[in-house]
């Protein structure tokens, strides 16, 4: 992100650039960046462009042989076109000698870094991976926008939030704006403002049913389940994210019996240093073979629903009361 930064400031950019990664919010972000800085009229004749698996290469390049209208430079930008994941004809030979009027920008959701179109853009431009960021940089994020509006959070309130909201940045911005008007006139964010307003996320509901399976809360567990089902949220998503969650539960096991700690524990799953801590404390109630047995028991658990044996509603809720009886 630093070298696109440095291209968006120092006006001096690639003729082409691929941005790519799961952090949405960011992507987004810098996409409107890099748009305001190569075009900035709204209505500008050239810039173009171009969405989605439809999108023809011929048509991109002969759009792209076109010289700009009173312009030093043409601007094209393709957002989902699914150039690399897929086969993808001539752009990637062409990207070797685009004109110097041109910059041409990608925007996509998947790559696959073997394609021809990555190797080329690697050769002739520059690549951006927005990947989800760590909860330090995310902490510090947000206390650049709470600092921005006269507002106070400790670490205890801070991780309560990301708990709820996630890592996904973009949902952490709305749910940021809905605090910070309900705390309008006070200066600091307490646990309670952030139990009023603050909305869970699917993931975290699952997250909450595992700590009831855990602490053989099993009244609490299937409540939350019946939530999620109210939610529409579909029965077999949910066994997924119920045999995710018990496979990062043994795998945290597994690294601190390694002797790792709690940070590099974090970096090696993925996980939020204070979720560590927390699925730490589920570890210790559970030997490495109960908790592998439990991972074996979802995969049975979706065999049976795939061959019609049972429904898949109903699986879930039998899951749930053998993990927490």
């Amino acid at each position: 992100m630093k070298s696109l930064q440095e291209d968006i400031k120092n006006q001096e950019f690639k003729r082409v650039y691929l941005l790519f990664g799961e952090e949405e919010y960011l992507k987004q972000q810098y996409k409107s960046r890099l748009k305001k800085a190569l075009a900035p009229e709204e209505e500008d004749m050239n810039y173009s462009y171009f969405e989605g698996k439809k999108t023809e290469p011929r048509e991109v390049i002969g759009l792209a042989e076109t010289m700009p209208f009173f312009a030093d430079r043409r601007v094209i930008f393709l957002e989902d076109t699914g150039f690399f994941k897929n086969q993808c004809q001539d752009l990637p030979e062409y990207l070797a000698e685009l004109p110097d009027y041109l910059c041409m920008v990608f925007v996509e959701k998947e790559v696959d870094k073997r394609s021809r179109m990555y190797k080329a853009v690697k050769k002739y431009g520059r690549i951006v991976d927005f990947s989800v960021q760590d909860t330090e940089t995310i902490m510090r994020w947000v206390l650049g926008i709470l600092g921005r509006e006269g507002k106070k959070i400790t670490r205890r309130e801070m991780e309560l939030f990301l708990g709820k909201t996630g890592n996904d940045m973009g949902n952490i911005e709305k749910e940021l704006e809905k605090l910070i008007c309900y705390t309008m006139g006070r200066e600091v964010i307490t646990a309670e403002d952030i139990e009023a307003v603050c909305t869970v996320q699917i993931s975290n509901h699952i997250f909450d049913m595992i700590r009831a399976v855990t602490e053989k809360k099993q009244k609490r567990a299937l409540d939350l389940y019946y939530d999620l089902l109210a939610l529409k949220e579909p029965p077999m998503r949910i066994l997924f994210l119920l045999a995710r969650q018990f496979n990062l539960i043994m795998q945290v096991k597994e690294l601190s019996q390694a002797g790792y700690d709690q940070s590099r524990i974090a970096k090696q799953t993925g996980l939020q240093p204070f979720v560590v801590r927390n699925y730490s404390a589920y570890a210790r109630k559970y030997s490495a073979e109960a908790l592998r047995s439990a991972v074996e028991e979802c995969v049975r658990t979706e065999e049976k629903v795939k061959t019609g044996y049972m429904t898949d509603a109903m699986s879930v809720e039998l899951l749930l009361v053998k993990f927490s009886s």
